[in-house]
């Protein structure tokens, strides 16, 4: 007989990693420890380490590191290893002592490919989430491509592109008896591509590691800060941020500057074109706080981001976002009180219409904090848990106490 609480064995395909998958995981690894739940976390480990399994009660971690002999780049930090796989007959002894009742992967990565496959062979459900727009995210990286050709031709062949990688995907979510997305509109695509039922899996925040008590910038710096914190790439949109200084400078507006936190390729791009602007590089734990309390306005131009975790962070920090009304952010933002949500052509106009009225921006800023502190990862996982109960027949409410 199955115990009450299901057994989950987690196959998130990136954890160290600084991108929104990463963080969830370990955040979802957190809540199972907390909680106490029966979860086998099987996860990519860091470069050039071992093999490495632990136990902290009912919580079991695996670490397999990505291999770098055929591995090949897709960000600074996170590769694919087509020889990941060589591990098949080692996981599958390890679930098999587990004895999982579900698994749940994050997309069609190593882990996830293979999650899939040891689904089948342990004819265990299968829960696939969707965390990342990679059809989007397919469509922008063939820019180098599409600008070869004729003009007229550029968006017909790039919706080609864009179709072609959401029908791969939706191939690998099919195989899923349950979906998870961090916004409606993507559980309605799934939905249609898939056949499947999606459940929605937003975010949580952390109101502690991001306050506005962590502000501690000099009382003579009274420069407006503008940030952004992500990977510096064509698809964060990160070339509007040129724009808006610019647009700016040209409406009169001279005293902000721009800080910068993450990495990516597109970094010499945006140094050559924010001269005034400081890069932090990838900051964690409490820098990472310090840095979005020391900002003013969060300007995230993304139009791909599923749901936007830095975002979120900002809001804690009791920093208002302006976004895109593309993609996950604008589920976050409330346009005219947590911030504002703006076209690319109305985003300049917007962040000055913020910088010129300082009443406005305050209270955007309480109203921020306020919203943040009503979303923690708890009640994410919660919601998690009830999905899984849901498909497994078990109606169960209770996912155990919190210590």
């Amino acid at each position: 007989m199955r115990e009450a609480i299901p057994r989950v064995a987690y196959l998130p395909d990136t954890f160290y990693e600084v991108n929104g998958v990463a963080h969830t995981s370990r955040q979802f690894e957190a809540f199972a420890l907390r909680r106490g739940l029966p979860f086998f976390c099987l996860h990519p480990g860091k470069k050039g380490g071992n093999i490495e399994e632990k136990q902290q009660g009912e919580l079991t971690t695996l670490e397999i590191p990505r291999g770098s002999l055929v591995s090949f780049r897709i960000e600074k930090d996170l590769t694919f290893d087509p020889a990941f796989f060589r591990h098949k007959d080692f996981l599958e002894q390890r679930l098999r002592a587990f004895r999982p009742d579900l698994i749940h992967v994050t997309g069609p990565s190593e882990p996830g490919i293979l999650g899939a496959w040891l689904a089948s062979i342990l004819k265990v459900p299968l829960v696939a989430a969707w965390h990342t727009n990679l059809h989007e995210y397919a469509a922008q990286r063939a820019g180098w491509f599409l600008h070869m050709l004729p003009r007229g031709q550029q968006p017909v062949v790039e919706k080609k592109i864009e179709d072609a990688a959401m029908f791969a995907c939706a191939r690998f979510y099919k195989l899923a008896k349950v979906l998870f997305a961090p916004n409606v509109d993507l559980c309605r695509l799934l939905e249609k591509a898939t056949g499947r039922h999606c459940a929605l899996m937003p975010r949580g925040v952390d109101t502690i590691a991001f306050s506005p008590e962590l502000r501690d910038r000099s009382a003579t710096d009274d420069a407006f800060v503008l940030g952004f914190c992500g990977r510096l790439s064509v698809e964060k949109n990160v070339f509007l941020l040129g724009r808006i200084r610019t647009e700016l400078l040209a409406r009169g507006i001279s005293n902000f500057r721009f800080l910068i936190v993450g990495h990516g390729k597109e970094e010499t791009w945006l140094r050559q074109n924010l001269p005034n602007a400081e890069f932090t590089g990838v900051l964690r734990g409490r820098d990472l706080g310090r840095a979005y309390a020391n900002m003013d306005l969060f300007v995230f131009p993304s139009h791909t981001d599923t749901f936007g975790n830095v975002v979120l962070e900002a809001l804690a920090s009791g920093v208002p976002a302006v976004v895109t009304p593309d993609g996950g952010p604008r589920y976050i933002v409330r346009d005219g009180e947590t911030g504002c949500i703006a076209t690319d052509d109305q985003f300049s106009a917007t962040v000055a219409r913020i910088i010129q009225n300082p009443a406005l921006h305050a209270q955007m800023g309480q109203a921020a904090r306020s919203y943040a502190q009503s979303a923690s990862w708890d009640s994410v996982f919660e919601g998690v848990y009830s999905a899984y109960e849901e498909m497994l027949g078990q109606g169960v409410a209770a996912v155990g106490a919190a210590d």
